[in-house]
């Protein structure tokens, strides 16, 4: 079998962790937590980070700090996960949604502005599969309406749009830290930001809301979305690799497109000029003329032992949303297309150029039966 992802964990994290347990500090005290926030808001180009469970509370956390309450409303692409939409629905705010647009299944920023009302306090951009926004728009627009922007970073570590960081140029940036990502602590996540407010609630909201002045005294509601210090023992060691590892992503997909370039009926997945694009998973849509459905080439992959996944399912195709009265009737065709035909094939940072060949190879006999 190969895997659709699986992390690239060596003898650094081993060391890291198994420091933490002979040293004890095994909890949410503990010298790699400092090391990880510091080092990786470093690489993003914030003054602060904020380590969490999950890119999901990481999420929360942003919303939470920014004050968000029922009647507030953010801006967010139907085209992401669900985790994107149950951090805004955790603060009793609405999510509005927003169609993608076709080349890089991005926010469609055209459609952004049409959708902002008296209660609109929030634009969240979600990078998708590893390219990034087009943030410029983005920021312009949350200047002109005096709106926050926090960005869905959990896919795009070590992105970069003109020259800058995804994660690192909104109000707040939010990664995910899971098993599948660039670099992983297992479960975990981070909020970087550059201002020292939002960092210092989000830092106090994600530890209880202990009052900074007496321990056990509480003036606010908080959470425990605090990172264990083994967890970010791991990160410490995954970062030192992070270029490695996002080098080795975009090799993948140098491999991938040489491969399947002359495949009628695959459209692969687009680099804008104004990106650095870390193909988190190596993208497709298969299009009408390929010969056989996105399932059915899924189905013939997992026989030759090749595992894939299919896309997101546009949030307003949930059902769980429209329990609680939300998106119904609400059509967004470009997320609605992508999400029937797209997929995304094997994309370790580790995988082979002989696994890379393999799988193209059944996709190329898929395509001729």
């Amino acid at each position: 079998m190969i895997p659709v992802c699986i992390p690239k964990i060596g003898d650094e994290e081993l060391k890291n962790v198994l420091d933490c347990i002979k040293t004890n500090w095994i909890s949410s005290k503990g010298e790699y937590v400092d090391k990880f926030e510091e080092g990786f808001s470093r690489y993003i180009g914030c003054d602060y980070g904020i380590s969490t469970t999950s890119g999901t509370t990481a999420l929360h956390l942003a919303m939470a700090s920014l004050g968000l309450k029922k009647g507030d409303e953010v801006i967010v692409p139907t085209f992401t996960i669900a985790s994107t939409i149950f951090a805004i629905l955790y603060t009793g705010a609405t999510p509005v949604l927003v169609d993608c647009e076709d080349e890089t299944w991005n926010i469609d920023v055209n459609q952004i502005e049409e959708k902002i009302t008296a209660n609109t306090k929030v634009i969240m951009p979600v990078h998708i599969y590893g390219h990034p926004c087009d943030m410029d728009p983005i920021i312009e627009i949350a200047e002109d309406f005096d709106l926050f922007v926090v960005e869905d970073a959990a896919e795009v570590h070590g992105a970069e749009y003109k020259g800058r960081k995804a994660g690192g140029i909104g109000h707040i940036g939010c990664f995910s830290f899971y098993a599948n990502k660039i670099i992983t602590t297992g479960e975990g996540g981070m909020l970087v930001t550059n201002n020292p407010e939002l960092a210092d609630k989000a830092s106090k909201l994600k530890d209880l809301a202990f009052s900074r002045e007496r321990r056990f005294l509480h003036d606010d509601v908080g959470f425990n979305y605090r990172m264990t210090n083994i967890q970010a023992a791991i990160g410490v060691a995954q970062l030192e690799k992070i270029e490695e590892y996002v080098a080795m992503r975009r090799r993948n997909a140098f491999l991938y497109n040489e491969y399947l370039k002359d495949l009628k009926g695959i459209r692969l997945p687009v680099e804008k000029s104004w990106a650095k694009n870390v193909y988190w998973m190596y993208s497709i849509l298969i299009e009408d003329d390929f010969g056989v459905s996105r399932d059915e080439l899924m189905e013939k992959l997992s026989a030759k032992g090749i595992e894939t996944r299919t896309f997101f399912i546009p949030m307003h195709e949930q059902p769980v949303f429209h329990d609680q009265g939300l998106f119904k009737g609400e059509q967004y065709p470009v997320a609605e297309e992508i999400s029937k035909k797209g997929m995304y094939l094997p994309s370790s940072s580790g995988l082979s150029e002989h696994e890379i060949e393999i799988i193209s190879r059944n996709i190329y006999e898929s395509h001729k039966i």
